[in-house]
Formats: structure tokens, sequence, C-alpha cells
């Protein structure tokens, strides 16, 4: 039975221009590091500076594997409810019906991608954004598109899921940061109080 098999990250911290940052970088070789002990056929990415420089620090460390990219892991609105939740109306303030829906379709295109079993086993490496994780992890749990809102992550955190040929998508891990030293972890959220 196949089965692809992804490993999908947030980029590492970036600067307010989009560029790593040096704990970026660290972030990136660190999720390399973790990632080098598996049979990794291709590492993906956003078209966004942040999201191709992890990558190509990725598959720096991972040796003769593609590294290519993917436009549907562009950073993007994935979903916007009708009835936005009140803690997220700011967020969404200005966002006409034409952007919403090109955004969708954005939506659709990145799970019509990589959201299914492949033809043969895979590994693959998806070098994204927190939105789009949150899609595709709101996606394999079966959870109604608005659930995305809420679901963070961390700047090279890794979720694991599995699309097995004839059976549901399994999602294996969440937001792990276990490669990540504890001054690394939890960039890329909000302030607050972490575990």
């Amino acid at each position: 039975m196949a089965t692809r098999h992804l490993y999908v990250v947030r980029h590492g911290m970036a600067d307010a221009f989009g560029e790593l940052t040096d704990a970026g970088r660290q972030q990136s070789e660190l999720l390399a590091e973790r990632l080098a002990a598996l049979p990794i056929d291709a590492v993906w990415h956003s078209p966004l500076p942040r999201a191709v420089r992890s990558a190509q620090i990725v598959g720096e460390h991972l040796g003769n594997i593609p590294v290519r990219e993917a436009a549907e892991l562009v950073d993007h609105v994935p979903y916007v409810p009708a009835d936005v939740p009140p803690p997220w109306a700011g967020f969404f303030d200005g966002y006409d019906l034409a952007e919403a829906e090109a955004e969708a379709r954005l939506a659709d295109a990145l799970l019509a991608r990589f959201a299914r079993p492949a033809s043969a086993e895979t590994h693959e490496v998806l070098v994204t954004h927190a939105f789009q994780v949150a899609w595709l992890v709101r996606h394999a749990l079966g959870a109604p598109p608005v659930r995305w809102l809420g679901l963070s992550c961390g700047n090279t955190a890794l979720t694991a899921i599995t699309y097995p040929d004839g059976a549901s998508p399994t999602l294996l891990t969440y937001n792990d940061m276990a490669h990540l030293p504890t001054a690394l972890r939890w960039t890329g959220f909000s302030p607050g109080v972490r575990p």
C-alpha cells in the first residue's frame, strides 16, 4: 500500500522583511539534523524568501535530494468564514469576496497536490507558513473549514501527516519542537504562557 508521508514545517524565524534571522537559520539547521534520519525524497517550499531559505538549509543537510518550489505553499488565508468568530473580526476586516475566493482556490490546490496518497511510498518535506500547516492539519482531522483558526505553529515546528492509499489520513505529530533548544522554541507565536 503506497503512503505519502508529509513532514510539514513552518519556515524559520524571519525579520520584518521576510528574511531569516540568525535564530531562523539555526532553527532550520536543527530541523535538518532531525529530518536527516528519515528517507526524504523531496523538499518543497513556498516561493516566499523565508521559506525558500529554510528549505535550502534543510536540503543542504539532507544531501542530493530535490528542493523545489510549490506555488500552493505560499502564505495565504485558506478560508474566510461567513460568520467570523468575534476574536478574529479585526483579522478579517477588509477581505472582499474576490480575495477570499482566490485564496480558497489556493487552499484547494494545496490539498489536491499534497493531501492525498502518492503512487509510490514517498517522504516529502513541505516548508510553508503557519496558515498552511493549520489548513493541512484541519483537513487531516476532517474538521470543519473554520477550525483552521487558532491552530498555530512555531517556527520549524514539525507536523507529520501520513496519507495511506485506501484509508483516512493520520496526524502523527503536530507542532513538535523537540529538536529546538528552549531559547528557539515558541517563536512565531504571540506572547503568552508556554508549557
